[in-house]
């Protein structure tokens, strides 16, 4: 190997020097082997670059090669006629050193390729080993304060920066991420509290406002788990991309879905294609079966704690500083406890205290949140950055202005479903416990708001309040029930999972959720015999 390739590198990779518009030092003859992320203060000037090529894109006019140097991304464009390829020998994963001339266009930093030659073995051996310990060193992660004092988050603090440390590195390494999200505001906020940490370091890396739609995707999940169906779609698609566009296979963040039993097939499905996983969650499972097959899991349940404590929205804005502590997300774990309705006063109330001085008050936030859930009925699948960075406040005046149009109309929707829940709810006294029957496909038109859930909640609320505080709701579907009770009852969802999983086999009943609020499903035929289980198991308890 030559020794002033290895000099040359060395000094390139470990620089730490800035350079301005007005450095005069580079020879147009022998120019600075200079990194990608400074290339922009050599605009208008000559440059040498060495990087790995990831991808080759052919224009109707020039060829274009990017490349990676573990320091960002920059396109070189070749040109030898119209729509012919140029320099066939570079193909993708070459590495290669080029003169190129500095430019800018469409605003942005882009080589003009004045030549271009590949690295031989002992080089490229040497590159792919820097350029791994530069990658490393870049998405070292340093760990930021909790926005709270808690027990829960400081026994979860190397989760949050093993999650963070593989998130940055995917950015790095030029991966696709894909957040999945439950469909309900508490799933919204852990999705756009990532978003708006992870976008910026990918525009960052690509140098380009593009990259934020080639390299990121947030989808929401209609169920309450990582379905098969969503899994098999996300892999449909990014092995599309890897064809199509030479993408590698995505990272896939699952937010306030993940840990359970439920979400392993979808998981292990997407790993065979490539894909990794981190889950970040606060549902209960009796069992871990997915922290080995995810490259990190975060939830209170794995370190001995009580999900219920803290909702997923909490935790991902927690995450999302650890990513990028400029990521402007301080508000939404308020909103997210409020959606949530999670029974943590003390750090709840720090929360609010931080939201407040952004301009937010409390009713404003569960306003905020009863929108959200009104409109991802609405939106369904569908991304929709742009409406949802407006339901989160950017601008604030906008949010507001939405609100005042949509709040008072979600309020009726409300009260008439309430209304409605009322006339047509059966109640049983089961010993000590008052229990509400509310048949949801019989009263309710299908896609309405509010959701099946929310409408048992609601329900629920009232009961609590104006008949018993021992009281348990079921909002009863064809193939699935919700449960809202009150801790007067001595309920437990997964204790009702187990005695009706032995109890009553043919029903193939599965579920989660909080020991208070969950929900199940099981075989459509077997359906008054399940709520027959479920009588039988709340006359046992004492």
């Amino acid at each position: 190997m030559k020794k002033n390739f290895k000099k040359d590198f060395n000094n390139y990779s470990k620089k730490k020097k800035q350079f301005n518009r007005n450095n005069d030092s580079i020879s147009e003859k022998n120019p600075e082997l200079v990194n990608i992320k400074e290339v922009s203060f050599f605009q208008g000037k000559n440059a040498l670059v060495i990087g790995k090529v990831s991808k080759i894109i052919q224009t109707g006019g020039p060829t274009v090669f990017v490349i990676n140097d573990g320091t960002g991304n920059l396109s070189l464009k070749g040109f030898i006629g119209p729509g012919q390829r140029a320099y066939p020998e570079i193909v993708e994963e070459s590495i290669i050193k080029a003169v190129v001339k500095i430019g800018e266009f469409n605003g942005e930093i882009e080589g003009e390729i004045k030549s271009i030659h590949k690295l031989n073995e002992e080089q490229r051996e040497y590159f792919l080993k820097s350029i791994k310990e530069i990658e490393r060193e870049r998405a070292k992660v340093v760990a930021p304060e909790f926005l709270v004092k808690s027990p829960i988050l400081e026994k979860l603090k190397n989760h949050f920066i093993k999650a963070a440390t593989e998130i940055k590195l995917a950015i790095i390494q030029d991966r696709p991420i894909i957040v999945r999200h439950h469909n309900d505001a508490d799933g919204y906020s852990s999705g756009f509290a990532l978003e708006k940490a992870i976008l910026p370091l990918i525009i960052q890396q690509h140098g380009s406002d593009k990259a934020g739609w080639e390299f990121f995707t947030r989808a929401p999940c209609a169920a309450p788990f990582y379905e098969i169906d969503d899994s098999i779609r996300d892999t449909a698609l990014s092995l599309r991309n890897a064809a199509k566009f030479s993408n590698k296979m995505p990272l896939i963040i699952i937010a306030d879905n993940g840990s359970s039993p439920e979400d392993l097939m979808a998981i292990k499905q997407g790993k065979v294609h490539g894909s990794d996983f981190i889950v970040v969650d606060h549902h209960y499972s009796d069992k871990d079966v997915i922290s080995k097959e995810v490259l990190v899991h975060i939830n209170p349940f794995l370190v001995g704690e009580d999900g219920a404590k803290y909702s997923a929205g909490m935790l991902c804005t927690e995450l999302a500083r650890f990513i990028n502590p400029d990521a402007a997300v301080d508000h939404i774990p308020a909103l997210a406890a409020f959606a949530d309705m999670i029974d943590n006063p003390v750090v709840v109330d720090h929360y609010l205290k931080i939201a407040e001085k952004m301009g937010y008050t409390k009713q404003l936030l569960h306003d905020v949140s009863s929108v959200i859930d009104f409109v991802s009925t609405k939106l369904r699948f569908m991304e929709a950055r742009e409406y949802v960075e407006v339901l989160f406040g950017k601008p604030i005046q906008q949010q507001k202005k939405l609100i005042e149009v949509l709040a008072p109309h979600i309020k009726v929707l409300e009260a008439k479903a309430i209304s409605i829940a009322k006339s047509v709810v059966k109640r049983e006294k089961i010993g000590k416990t008052t229990v509400q029957f509310l048949n949801i496909e019989e009263s309710f038109s299908r896609g309405i708001y509010p959701k099946p859930g929310k409408i048992n909640g609601l329900l629920h609320d009232y009961a609590k309040r104006e008949l018993s505080p021992n009281v348990i709701s079921l909002g009863v579907l064809t193939d699935a029930v919700t449960f809202r009770a009150s801790e007067d009852s001595k309920f437990s969802v997964h204790e009702f999972i187990k005695f009706s999983q032995k109890s009553l086999p043919e029903a193939f009943i599965e579920g989660g959720g909080h020991h208070v609020a969950g929900a199940i499903r099981f075989v459509p035929s077997q359906r008054e015999n399940v709520l027959n289980v479920f009588r039988e198991f709340i006359a046992k308890i004492k």
